[in-house]
């Protein structure tokens, strides 16, 4: 059975989740601060972690960058309250895979869940039609890549998300981080430095599949 890791000071929080979570087929191992839950992380990986990233001793985000969040082998939603965004959009950058915001209905998260566990499946089977000798690649993360390859195939940012399980506002988030990292100007001068000379008239056909949602 897959399993989930939340971690949360809130124990109403946890028991909601796992009530849902244990409902919707996974086994469910939570903590309550951040140093038990990187002492089992870094043994055992999940299907997928949920993370507050207001935590006793430690935040969410410095979690991420102790566990090495980038390169962690199953998806991380970060748990926030609305006036959290920008420090979500920092865990975003850290590794996270997306967030999700506070108050939330339990079975919704259930179904991101569901979502980011099949999307992190099938994501790696694709097929790459990006090379990995442009300039700049070394710099980006294996989350940005998967952005990158659906920007190049020429999907939206709404099309982009629901392939990889993330929201439209996080495929922006990493569109502008592939962009600075890579120094872009605009959707067609990034295509001719991932694809070629020519990706900017492909770029450039595809019209509004690149404008933003």
């Amino acid at each position: 059975m897959s399993e989930v890791f939340i971690v949360d000071d809130d124990a109403s929080v946890r028991s909601a989740l796992t009530v849902v979570l244990c409902g919707a087929g996974f086994d469910v191992t939570s903590f309550a601060e951040s140093e038990s839950f990187l002492n089992v992380a870094r043994s055992r990986a999940p299907e997928c972690v949920l993370i507050d990233v207001h935590l006793p001793g430690r935040s969410g985000v410095e979690v991420l960058k102790t566990l090495n969040a980038q390169h962690y082998p199953a998806p991380i939603f970060v748990i926030s309250g609305r006036g959290d965004i920008p420090t979500a959009v920092d865990a975003i950058r850290n590794g996270a895979l997306d967030f999700i915001e506070k108050p939330f209905d339990p079975m919704a998260v259930a179904q991101r869940v569901r979502d980011a566990v099949a999307a992190w499946r099938n994501v790696r089977r694709d097929d790459s039609i990006l090379s990995r000798d442009f300039p700049g690649h070394e710099r980006l993360t294996a989350r940005e890549y998967d952005v990158l390859e659906r920007i190049a195939r020429g999907a939206s940012s709404k099309e982009a998300g629901r392939e990889l399980a993330i929201s439209p506002r996080t495929v922006e988030v990493h569109r502008a981080r592939i962009m600075e990292k890579l120094g872009a100007k605009n959707a067609a001068d990034l295509m001719r430095i991932v694809l070629g000379k020519g990706a900017g008239h492909r770029v450039m056909a595809a019209g509004s599949r690149q404008s933003l949602p």
